[in-house]
């Protein structure tokens, strides 16, 4: 009687794991269909770069006051007053005090290692000044510095203000934005296709204006005045756009 009870339940059991096993897997995925309209968007890529030139509305004029002597302390002083007079020659001239900006100040000692031992033979201090004044003025404001006890005219830059390199860069993005269009457009016409709208658009960097070389028009040593011939800045951006095509 047991053998007989129990045949029937154990067949009744794989019948029905039979079933289990047999039934199909699903599987669901969120944004279905949003994902099919994504892999099937036809679009056109394209990087477009533009460029503005202007003149420099600003000169940074970078300049140093040196000096040496037996103490730190004496060398400190002298440079103090160097640097008061340079000041007072370029706030004299009309030059802002703010546009006179101190960039570096250092003393430190120097020694003579020809011998078997080191010799001190004193200290040097030294006071660097940047200025930043209009193109036309970069000349006098050498002439000044150096008149009044600078020591050095470490280099002149011909840049851009930030207000004025903040509007040139937005021209050279429309044009950039312009260039990457043209392109898109190409490409479309090519492939029988038309533009029809933006997908992504990225930003790239950058081209910031730099120092530019300059010339001596005349030697100040023979005692004509400094003139400087600066020449155009440039300013640059490039774009990356994906453009929506059908």
């Amino acid at each position: 009687m047991q053998r007989r009870t129990i045949a029937p339940i154990l067949l009744v059991g794989l019948v029905l794991l039979a079933g289990c096993l047999s039934a199909p897997l699903q599987a669901t995925t969120d944004g279905g269909a949003d994902a099919t309209n994504a892999t099937n968007a036809t679009t056109i890529s394209a990087t477009g770069t533009g460029e503005v030139t202007a003149d420099a509305d600003l000169a940074v004029v970078s300049l140093a006051v040196t000096t040496t002597a037996d103490s730190a302390d004496d060398a400190r002083g002298t440079v103090a007053d160097d640097v008061a007079a340079v000041r007072a020659a370029l706030t004299g001239a009309g030059v802002a005090e703010d546009a006179i900006q101190t960039t570096g100040f250092n003393i430190y000692p120097e020694y003579d290692y020809s011998g078997q031992e080191r010799e001190l033979l004193g200290y040097r201090a030294t006071h660097t000044l940047r200025v930043e004044v209009a193109p036309d003025r970069a000349g006098e404001v050498i002439d000044l510095a150096v008149g009044a006890g600078a020591s050095e005219i470490r280099g002149v830059a011909f840049t851009l203000s930030d207000e004025k390199r903040a509007e040139l860069r937005e021209e050279a993005l429309t044009r950039a934005v312009g260039s990457a269009k043209a392109d898109a457009d190409a490409v479309a016409s090519a492939s029988g296709l038309t533009v029809a709208g933006v997908h992504t658009a990225t930003v790239g960097g950058s081209a910031s204006p730099g120092p530019y070389p300059v010339a001596y028009a005349e030697d100040a040593a023979r005692g004509g005045s400094t003139e400087l011939s600066p020449g155009p800045v440039t300013v640059s951006a490039t774009v990356q756009m994906v453009y929506e095509a059908e």
